[in-house]
């Protein structure tokens, strides 16, 4: 089983190949097309800000290699924000693989934080990743950002509002929450990646 996380310019890669680790995979940290392209598995994680991170991966031309990717693909976090049409974050235009526009958290009362950040549940989770088993459980999330929920939401959170808390479409799955600090809510949900 050959795992590549994408090596760009967005933090956060390290925690997900410690978290493979623990699983019994040693995955490979590359930005080579070729590498990508022939591993079983690619995980698209990220923590940064949308803008200069889309500048670099189309410099790179990334933005072209995991839009064509055919294998399982996981986005985490900004991977996640990343893989959808555009982003109000510096007004991104993103991948365009979730034809959907990510928007900034408004709060609406004084107790309403920004960056929504700590443990929170999953709720309407819908199968794949995402089993019945993991409904009502709790998972880690740090983001000013979120996605609403559309037709390729797969797991919702509530937060000032519902959000998508994971998305799938065809072979891209992605989750806003990081699965590699959700314990082993997370491991689960990274196990089942590499299960498919």
């Amino acid at each position: 089983m050959k795992v590549a996380i994408v090596k760009y310019n967005a933090g956060n890669i390290y925690s997900v190949a410690y978290a493979l680790k623990r699983l019994g995979i040693n995955p490979i940290i590359t930005a080579d097309p070729a590498e990508l392209r022939a591993a079983d598995k690619v995980i698209f994680p990220g923590v940064g800000e949308a803008l200069t991170t889309m500048q670099h991966l189309r410099e790179t031309g990334l933005d072209k290699v995991i839009r064509d990717l055919k294998q399982p693909v996981l986005g985490i976090c900004l991977g996640m924000q990343l893989m959808c049409a555009s982003s109000e974050e510096g007004n991104t235009p993103c991948l365009g693989i979730f034809d959907t526009t990510v928007k900034r958290f408004i709060p609406q009362r004084h107790e309403d934080k920004v960056p929504h950040m700590g443990w929170n549940t999953l709720t309407d989770v819908k199968s794949g990743l995402f089993s019945d088993q993991l409904a009502n459980k709790f998972v880690y999330f740090v983001h000013s950002y979120y996605v609403p929920v559309n037709e390729h939401t797969v797991a919702t959170t509530d937060y000032i509002l519902p959000f998508s808390a994971a998305m799938q479409k065809d072979n891209f799955f992605a989750t806003q929450f990081h699965p590699e600090k959700s314990g082993t809510v997370g491991e689960l949900i990274l196990q089942n990646f590499i299960n498919l």
